[in-house]
């Protein structure tokens, strides 16, 4: 449990952190810029946002969690895209606000027992208590009728984008990782990691760019590639490995460049084995692309890891 009381503005704070923390940022200002983005996209968005990312921490204070993690926001994030997740799948109602309260919940105990398990070997639960708490309910929960599943994903070629496209697409490859879709939303979103750390805005940045051009080589379809669905997992993994865990050099910066690369392929294949069952792949294909670069670093004699902002 926590020890002391806190004061409101301690309060406010944890919870801005706790959505900062989506983006591995633990700035309240970040966090307040990005709750804009919610809001700014749709009031539901941002209220369920808002509510899982409470859940989550209040559960993981009344269980006990560490308050140094707590204070750093890092027992939010998970319930924050938690409870976004559930009001995009299932609609806004009293119902689907309890589920997101106990999906939160169910995230404090889930990220409690990832950091312990990845813990041992050196590596950050990252969203992976998202993904997993987010999946099961998605299968496990009937949706409300949905539109007929996309067609399967086919290449022909290199995907050329008109120029009003290619800016959704980079504004949405940020949008995306809160489940956004509107352009401005994504730029918000930019502006609140710029707040806190020009090499993580600039990170961001260029995951977008390289994610869109992979997309496009790949032959990918040219409106997916827009709403930034092939863009945002590589969006986080620059973040994580060319602004966060790894020492900022040009190696680095090469090896960051070179996993955002090859999120894009890992988010496309997912999204094919999720579609039949009208599921998402969440950040999935960030957390393995960016556990499996993380692992491999020792093996390649290259600059240590910093795991300050993990969990």
């Amino acid at each position: 449990m926590l020890r002391g009381s806190l004061l409101p503005g301690d309060v406010g704070r944890m919870h801005l952190r706790g959505i900062a923390q989506v983006a591995l940022s633990a700035s309240p200002w970040t966090g307040l810029l990005f709750a804009v983005a919610l809001f700014a996209d749709g009031w539901r968005i941002g209220l369920y946002g808002l509510l899982g990312a409470a859940a989550s921490t209040g559960a993981a204070a009344l269980l006990g969690a560490d308050r140094d993690g707590l204070a750093k926001g890092l027992e939010g994030y998970c319930g924050c895209l938690t409870g976004i997740a559930v009001v995009v799948r299932f609609g806004a109602s009293w119902r689907t606000a309890l589920l997101a309260v106990l999906a939160g919940a169910v995230c404090a105990v889930a990220g409690a027992a990832a950091g312990r398990l990845l813990g041992r070997v050196g590596l950050p639960a990252l969203t992976a208590p998202f993904c997993l708490v987010s999946g099961v309910l998605a299968i496990a929960v009937p949706a409300a009728p949905a539109a007929p599943a996309a067609a399967p994903i086919e290449g022909d070629g290199f995907t050329s984008l008109s120029a009003a496209e290619l800016g959704r697409a980079f504004c949405d490859n940020i949008g995306q990782v809160f489940f956004l879709d509107k352009w401005y939303a994504g730029l918000i979103l930019l502006a609140g990691l710029l707040v806190a750390s020009r090499a993580a805005a600039l990170a961001a940045a260029c995951g977008s760019a390289v994610a869109i051009v992979t997309a496009c080589a790949m032959g990918l379809p040219d409106d997916r590639i827009s709403e930034g669905l092939f863009g945002y997992n590589a969006v986080l993994v620059a973040i994580a490995l060319g602004a966060t865990f790894l020492a900022r050099t040009p190696w680095t910066a090469g090896y960051a460049t070179l996993a955002a690369v090859a999120s894009v392929p890992f988010t496309a294949a997912w999204q094919a084995f999720a579609q039949p069952s009208g599921g998402s792949p969440y950040t999935w294909p960030f957390v393995v692309t960016t556990w499996l670069f993380l692992a491999a670093v020792p093996a390649l004699d290259r600059p240590g890891i910093s795991l300050e902002k993990a969990k």
